[in-house]
Protein backbone atom coordinates (compact mmCIF):
# COMPACT_ATOMS: atom_id res chain seq x y z
CA UNK A 1 0.00 0.00 0.00
CA UNK A 2 3.03 2.27 -0.02
CA UNK A 3 2.69 3.34 -3.66
CA UNK A 4 -1.07 4.11 -3.46
CA UNK A 5 -0.41 6.03 -0.23
CA UNK A 6 2.33 8.08 -1.86
CA UNK A 7 0.15 8.80 -4.91
CA UNK A 8 -3.23 9.34 -3.22
CA UNK A 9 -4.17 12.96 -2.67
CA UNK A 10 -3.84 14.55 0.75
CA UNK A 11 -7.60 14.90 1.16
CA UNK A 12 -7.78 11.09 1.18
CA UNK A 13 -4.86 10.75 3.60
CA UNK A 14 -2.14 10.19 1.01
CA UNK A 15 0.90 12.30 0.25
CA UNK A 16 -0.21 13.49 -3.19
CA UNK A 17 3.07 12.82 -4.97
CA UNK A 18 3.28 12.73 -8.74
CA UNK A 19 4.27 9.51 -10.48
CA UNK A 20 7.63 11.14 -11.25
CA UNK A 21 8.19 11.87 -7.55
CA UNK A 22 7.19 8.31 -6.59
CA UNK A 23 9.64 7.09 -9.22
CA UNK A 24 12.40 9.12 -7.59
CA UNK A 25 11.42 8.10 -4.05
CA UNK A 26 11.08 4.39 -4.78
CA UNK A 27 13.07 3.92 -7.96
CA UNK A 28 16.13 5.87 -6.87
CA UNK A 29 16.28 6.41 -3.12
CA UNK A 30 14.38 3.23 -2.25
CA UNK A 31 16.25 0.89 -4.56
CA UNK A 32 19.65 2.29 -3.56
CA UNK A 33 18.80 1.87 0.13
CA UNK A 34 17.39 -1.63 -0.43
CA UNK A 35 20.60 -2.71 -2.16
CA UNK A 36 22.77 -1.17 0.56
CA UNK A 37 20.75 -2.88 3.27
CA UNK A 38 20.94 -6.24 1.54
CA UNK A 39 24.66 -5.96 0.91
CA UNK A 40 25.36 -4.90 4.49
CA UNK A 41 23.18 -7.72 5.80
CA UNK A 42 25.03 -10.27 3.70
CA UNK A 43 28.45 -8.95 4.71
CA UNK A 44 27.63 -8.92 8.42
CA UNK A 45 25.98 -12.34 8.35
CA UNK A 46 29.05 -13.78 6.63
CA UNK A 47 31.23 -12.47 9.47
CA UNK A 48 29.21 -13.49 12.52
CA UNK A 49 26.56 -15.88 11.24
CA UNK A 50 22.79 -15.61 10.98
CA UNK A 51 22.13 -16.41 14.62
CA UNK A 52 24.24 -13.46 15.78
CA UNK A 53 22.42 -10.97 13.52
CA UNK A 54 18.95 -12.51 13.51
CA UNK A 55 17.27 -10.19 16.03
CA UNK A 56 18.90 -7.09 14.56
CA UNK A 57 17.61 -8.11 11.15
CA UNK A 58 14.12 -8.84 12.45
CA UNK A 59 14.03 -5.40 14.05
CA UNK A 60 15.40 -3.84 10.87
CA UNK A 61 12.69 -5.32 8.68
CA UNK A 62 9.78 -4.47 11.00
CA UNK A 63 10.54 -1.28 12.95
CA UNK A 64 11.04 0.95 9.87
CA UNK A 65 7.38 0.31 9.01
CA UNK A 66 6.81 3.05 11.58
CA UNK A 67 7.99 5.62 9.01
CA UNK A 68 4.67 5.13 7.23
CA UNK A 69 2.83 5.83 10.47
CA UNK A 70 4.85 9.06 10.71
CA UNK A 71 4.26 9.91 7.05
CA UNK A 72 0.51 9.26 7.31
CA UNK A 73 0.13 11.50 10.36
CA UNK A 74 2.61 14.27 9.50
CA UNK A 75 1.95 14.28 5.73
CA UNK A 76 5.20 16.12 4.99
CA UNK A 77 5.39 18.03 1.74
CA UNK A 78 9.15 17.91 1.29
CA UNK A 79 9.99 15.15 -1.19
CA UNK A 80 13.44 14.79 0.39
CA UNK A 81 11.90 14.00 3.78
CA UNK A 82 9.55 11.49 2.18
CA UNK A 83 12.45 10.01 0.20
CA UNK A 84 14.57 9.70 3.35
CA UNK A 85 11.73 7.92 5.15
CA UNK A 86 11.18 5.51 2.26
CA UNK A 87 14.95 4.95 2.00
CA UNK A 88 15.11 4.13 5.73
CA UNK A 89 12.26 1.64 5.38
CA UNK A 90 13.79 0.07 2.28
CA UNK A 91 17.24 -0.15 3.89
CA UNK A 92 15.68 -1.97 6.83
CA UNK A 93 13.81 -4.24 4.45
CA UNK A 94 17.00 -5.10 2.56
CA UNK A 95 18.96 -5.70 5.76
CA UNK A 96 16.20 -7.72 7.39
CA UNK A 97 15.29 -9.72 4.30
CA UNK A 98 18.83 -11.11 4.37
CA UNK A 99 17.82 -13.08 7.45
CA UNK A 100 14.76 -14.47 5.71
CA UNK A 101 16.74 -15.56 2.65
CA UNK A 102 19.44 -17.16 4.79
CA UNK A 103 16.83 -18.95 6.87
CA UNK A 104 15.25 -20.37 3.72
CA UNK A 105 18.68 -21.65 2.70
CA UNK A 106 19.13 -23.04 6.22
CA UNK A 107 15.94 -25.08 6.22
CA UNK A 108 16.38 -26.20 2.59
CA UNK A 109 19.66 -28.00 3.38
CA UNK A 110 19.88 -31.73 2.85
CA UNK A 111 18.44 -33.77 0.01
CA UNK A 112 16.59 -31.91 -2.75
CA UNK A 113 17.86 -28.48 -1.66
CA UNK A 114 16.74 -26.75 -4.83
CA UNK A 115 13.20 -28.12 -4.60
CA UNK A 116 12.95 -27.24 -0.91
CA UNK A 117 14.22 -23.73 -1.54
CA UNK A 118 11.70 -23.33 -4.37
CA UNK A 119 8.89 -24.45 -2.06
CA UNK A 120 10.06 -21.95 0.57
CA UNK A 121 10.07 -19.22 -2.07
CA UNK A 122 6.53 -20.18 -3.06
CA UNK A 123 5.34 -19.93 0.54
CA UNK A 124 7.10 -16.56 0.81
CA UNK A 125 5.27 -15.30 -2.28
CA UNK A 126 1.96 -16.65 -0.97
CA UNK A 127 2.62 -14.93 2.36
CA UNK A 128 2.97 -11.65 0.52
CA UNK A 129 0.21 -12.20 -2.03
CA UNK A 130 -2.65 -13.13 0.31
CA UNK A 131 -2.30 -10.10 2.61
CA UNK A 132 -1.68 -7.94 -0.46
CA UNK A 133 -5.04 -8.99 -1.86
CA UNK A 134 -6.78 -7.67 1.24
CA UNK A 135 -4.62 -4.65 2.00
CA UNK A 136 -6.41 -2.25 -0.33
CA UNK A 137 -9.81 -2.96 1.16
CA UNK A 138 -8.36 -2.77 4.67
CA UNK A 139 -6.65 0.56 3.93
CA UNK A 140 -9.89 1.93 2.48
CA UNK A 141 -11.82 0.82 5.56
CA UNK A 142 -9.29 1.98 8.17
CA UNK A 143 -7.68 4.95 6.42
CA UNK A 144 -3.93 5.16 5.92
CA UNK A 145 -3.12 6.23 9.48
CA UNK A 146 -4.87 3.29 11.11
CA UNK A 147 -3.81 0.92 8.35
CA UNK A 148 -0.12 1.61 8.97
CA UNK A 149 -0.68 1.20 12.72
CA UNK A 150 -2.29 -2.16 11.89
CA UNK A 151 0.79 -3.09 9.85
CA UNK A 152 2.96 -2.43 12.91
CA UNK A 153 0.72 -4.63 15.05
CA UNK A 154 0.76 -7.33 12.39
CA UNK A 155 4.55 -7.66 12.83
CA UNK A 156 4.13 -9.06 16.36
CA UNK A 157 3.69 -12.70 15.21
CA UNK A 158 6.99 -12.37 13.32
CA UNK A 159 8.76 -11.52 16.55
CA UNK A 160 7.12 -14.46 18.34
CA UNK A 161 8.03 -16.94 15.61
CA UNK A 162 11.61 -15.65 15.53
CA UNK A 163 11.99 -16.47 19.21
CA UNK A 164 11.03 -20.07 18.45
CA UNK A 165 13.36 -20.92 15.58
CA UNK A 166 16.46 -22.97 16.28
CA UNK A 167 19.64 -21.96 14.46
CA UNK A 168 23.15 -23.30 14.28
CA UNK A 169 25.43 -20.52 15.53
CA UNK A 170 27.89 -21.20 12.69
CA UNK A 171 25.33 -21.02 9.87
CA UNK A 172 25.96 -18.21 7.42
CA UNK A 173 29.53 -17.54 8.48
CA UNK A 174 31.99 -17.36 5.66
CA UNK A 175 34.44 -20.22 5.80
CA UNK A 176 37.94 -20.05 4.44
CA UNK A 177 39.29 -23.01 2.55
Amino acid sequence: MAAPFLLDDRAHGGLGLTTEQVGWVYGTAGVAALLCGGLLGGMLASRNGLKFWLWWMVLAIHIPDAVYVYLSYAQPQDTHVIGACVALEQFGYGFGFTAYMLYMIYIARGGHETAHYAICTGFMALGMMLPGMLSGKLADKLGYQHFFLWVLLATIPGFIVTALIPLDAEFGKKTTS
